[in-house]
C-alpha cells in the first residue's frame, strides 16, 4: 500500500467539464466523470488504492513496491498536458498524461514513449465508482476491457495486453527508445453505444493546438507572464465548458487542518469565486468567458433573484445539500469526507459587490451590453437595499451566528458605487440620487461601526475585537485612498495580528480545540488568497520593497506545475486545502497586474498612491465616480 502522496505532489489535466489528478508517481488518484460534481471512479485521494487509482510507471525494481517517483515532470509549453519522464538502469521513458478537449465522450489519454534503452512498465487501472464504493463488472468486450457499474462504463483501449486480477486491469509491457504505447479511458452511459476507439496521437497535437490558440488570446505582457499564464490556464481548466459556470476547486474535502474536519466539496460555483475569476481573466484579456458566466448567471438566478443563492450548480442546479461519505477515510485521516456543500443556504451579502464589480468590469472591458442582464442588475440593487444591514455568515462562511461583518458592508458599497458609475456612463437606467444617497449611508455606519479608533483598524464585525484579512480589500476596491490612516493602520494590525514570522497570512484567529467564531473546532493554514491581498495592500500603501518579496515567497509556494492550494502549513511546508485553488490562482494573476501597474506608473512614489486612470484593468482601486473623494469620512 504506497503512502498517501502531499496534496502539492499532483498536477492538474482535464477538459473543461472535469478534470484529474496525476501524482508524480504516475497514478491518478483523483477523477470524477462525467462533470467536476460528478462521483469519482478514482478516490483513492481521499482513501487508499482500494478507493481508485490508475497507475503507470515504471516496473518497480527487484525488492521495492513501487518505481518511485519522476526524475522530472512539467507542462508541455502553455497546455494542460504532463509530460513525466523517468530514468531507470534500464533506460529512460516518459509518459504524457492529458485529456482533449470534449467532443464526445470524456476520455483520460496516456502515452507512454521510450526515450533511450527499453524500460519494462505497468499499468495496473483499479476502477471504483461511486466515490471508491463500488466494485465494477470488468470483462472484455471485442477485445476492448470494460469495467461496468450502475449508470456507468469505463472503456480502456490499449495495444497491449490486459488482463484482470482481483478488480485491477493489468498490462504489463516494455518500451524501447522511439517505441511508443498509448492507453485511452473512455467513459459513457452504460446502456449507451460503446465509444469509439480514439486516435491518441491525433487527439494530443489537438490538445495542445487548442491550449496555444487560448493561451495566445492572454494580453498580459508584465513581469511574471509565466505565472500569470500558468494561473490562467488553472482558471480555464476549472470552467464548466458548456454552462460557463466555474468550480472553487476540482476536488472536495482536502482538509485546512491534516486530521481536522474543516474539509470541504468545492465543486460548485459560487458567485463570489466565479465573479474574482472572472475579473482577473478579464484582465488577462480572455472576454468570452465573461460573457458565458454572464448567461450562467442570468440562468442560475432565473426570474427570482430576491432568492439569490451565494452558490449553484455547475449548470445552475440549487438543491447542494451536504453529506458525509463514511466509508472514505480521508486524506490523511481527515474526516470527514463531504460531498454537497450546507453553505449555499446561508446569507452573505458580500456577493452582491463581486458579481456586480464583474459586470462593472466586463463594461469597462467592452464586453457588450445585455439588456437582460441589466434587469437582473436593477433587481439585485432593489434587493441588497432592502437587506444590506441584515447580519450574514460573510465571506468566509461561518457556520457559527449571523454578524455584521465588515467585508460583507464594504462590499455591499461596492455593488451600489459600481452600479453608480453604470449609471452615469448610460450604461443603467437607475435613480442616481437615491444611489448615491445609499452609498453614503453604508460608507458612513462601515467607518463609524467597524472601525476601532483605539487601535486605528477595521475589525471583523461591528463592536468586534477580532480582526481579519478581508480588511485588506478595503482600499483596493476603492471604498478608502490607500493614503488614508485607517487603510494604513488596518493593514498593519492585520499583518500584525494575522501574519506568520514568514509574511503569510492567516484569515482570522482561530482557537483549536475550542469552537471559534466560525462555530468549528482546530485550527487552519495560512490562506494563499489573503496573502496576495497583502501584497496589494503593501504595494497600495506605498512598501512596494515589501510586496515584491512577499509576491516572491508567494510564487515559491507553487508545486512543479505551478499550482496552488487553498492554504499552506508553514510549520510543515505543505499545501493544504482544495487543489488547486481559483481564488490562489486568481490572488495571483491580480496582485501581478497591480504590480505591473504601479511599477509603470510614472507618476507614483513612495508613501501616498494616486492613480487616476480612467479605464482601470480589473479589480484596480480607482477612483470609481466623480464625487468620490468626497464620501471619505
Amino acid at each position: 500500500m504506497k503512502r498517501l502522496p502531499r496534496i502539492e505532489q499532483y498536477g492538474l489535466i482535464g477538459d473543461m467539464q472535469t478534470s484529474a489528478h496525476v501524482c508524480d508517481d504516475g497514478s491518478i488518484d483523483w477523477l470524477c466523470l462525467p462533470r467536476f460534481d460528478s462521483p469519482a471512479v478514482f478516490a483513492g485521494l481521499l482513501g487508499t488504492q482500494k478507493h481508485g487509482t490508475w497507475q503507470i510507471a515504471p516496473a518497480p525494481p527487484s525488492g521495492r513496491s513501487d518505481a518511485g517517483a519522476v526524475a522530472e515532470r512539467r507542462y508541455c509549453g502553455d497546455s494542460l498536458v504532463i509530460e513525466s519522464v523517468w530514468r531507470t538502469p534500464t533506460g529512460s521513458v516518459r509518459v504524457l498524461d492529458f485529456m482533449p478537449p470534449r467532443n464526445g465522450a470524456p476520455q483520460v489519454i496516456r502515452i507512454v514513449e521510450g526515450m533511450t534503452g527499453e524500460v519494462p512498465m505497468v499499468s495496473a487501472l483499479r476502477p471504483r465508482p461511486g466515490y471508491g464504493r463500488v466494485s465494477p463488472w470488468i470483462h472484455e468486450v471485442g477485445g476492448r476491457m470494460v469495467a461496468e457499474a450502475g449508470a456507468d462504463a469505463l472503456w480502456l483501449d490499449t495495444c497491449v495486453r490486459q488482463v484482470e486480477k482481483d478488480g485491477v486491469i493489468v498490462s504489463a509491457f516494455a518500451v524501447a527508445a522511439g517505441q511508443s504505447v498509448a492507453f485511452v479511458l473512455s467513459w459513457c452511459p452504460s446502456h449507451a453505444t460503446a465509444p469509439e476507439i480514439p486516435d491518441p496521437e491525433a487527439a494530443l497535437t489537438e490538445t495542445l493546438a487548442f491550449w496555444q490558440n487560448w493561451t495566445q488570446e492572454c494580453t498580459y505582457d508584465g513581469p511574471y507572464r509565466e505565472p500569470v499564464v500558468r494561473s490562467s490556464i488553472a482558471l480555464k481548466a476549472m470552467t464548466y465548458g458548456p454552462s460557463g459556470g466555474i468550480v472553487a476547486a476540482p476536488t472536495t474535502s482536502l482538509p485546512e487542518e491534516i486530521g481536522g474536519g474543516r474539509n470541504w466539496d468545492y465543486r460548485f460555483t459560487w458567485l463570489r469565486d466565479a465573479s474574482t475569476t472572472l475579473a482577473a481573466l478579464l484582465g488577462t484579456g480572455y472576454q468570452q468567458e465573461a460573457q458565458a458566466w454572464r448567461r450562467w448567471l442570468l440562468r442560475a438566478a432565473a426570474g427570482d433573484p430576491e432568492n439569490l443563492q451565494i452558490m449553484y450548480g455547475i449548470t445552475g442546479e440549487r438543491d447542494l445539500r451536504e453529506r458525509e461519505l463514511t466509508w472514505l477515510p480521508g486524506y490523511e485521516e481527515s474526516t470527514p469526507v463531504r460531498v454537497g456543500n450546507g453553505a449555499a443556504d446561508q446569507l452573505q451579502l458580500d456577493v452582491y459587490g463581486e458579481v456586480i464589480e464583474t459586470l462593472y468590469l466586463a463594461h469597462q472591458s467592452g464586453v457588450a451590453h445585455c439588456a437582460d442582464t441589466a434587469v437582473l442588475h436593477q433587481r439585485l440593487i432593489e434587493h441588497l437595499a432592502q437587506r444590506w444591514q441584515e447580519p450574514d455568515e460573510g465571506i468566509w462562511e461561518i457556520r457559527g451566528a449571523r454578524r455584521h461583518f465588515v467585508h460583507s458592508k464594504v462590499m455591499a458599497w461596492v455593488a451600489i458605487d459600481r452600479t453608480i458609475c453604470l449609471a452615469e456612463a448610460g450604461a443603467l437606467d437607475m435613480d442616481l440620487d437615491t444611489l448615491v444617497e445609499l452609498r453614503k449611508t453604508i460608507h458612513h455606519e462601515v467607518c463609524t461601526k467597524g472601525f476601532d479608533p483605539v487601535r486605528n483598524t477595521f475589525t471583523q464585525s461591528y463592536g468586534s475585537k477580532e480582526l481579519d484579512a478581508a480588511a485588506l480589500l478595503i482600499p483596493r476596491v476603492g471604498f478608502l485612498p490607500p493614503d488614508d490612516p485607517r487603510v494604513i493602520g488596518t493593514v498593519d494590525a492585520v499583518r500584525r495580528e494575522l501574519s506568520t514570522p514568514d509574511g503569510l497570512m492567516r484569515r482570522y484567529p482561530t482557537i483549536g480545540d475550542d469552537t471559534g467564531m466560525d462555530g468549528l473546532k482546530g485550527d487552519e493554514g495560512t490562506f494563499i488568497l489573503c496573502s496576495f491581498w497583502l501584497v496589494d495592500a503593501l504595494a497600495l500603501i506605498g512598501r512596494f520593497d515589501e510586496a515584491h518579496a512577499l509576491f516572491e515567497r508567494l510564487l515559491a509556494l507553487r508545486n512543479d506545475l505551478g499550482l496552488l492550494a487553498e492554504e499552506y502549513d508553514p510549520v510543515q511546508q505543505r499545501q493544504l486545502g482544495n487543489f488547486p485553488q481559483a481564488f490562489s490562482h486568481m490572488g495571483l494573476i491580480q496582485s501581478a497586474q497591480l504590480l505591473h501597474l504601479l511599477s509603470t506608473q510614472s507618476s507614483l512614489h513612495r508613501g501616498a498612491v494616486a492613480v487616476p486612470v480612467p479605464r482601470p484593468p480589473a479589480g484596480w482601486p480607482r477612483q470609481t465616480c466623480k464625487d468620490l473623494t468626497s464620501q471619505h469620512a
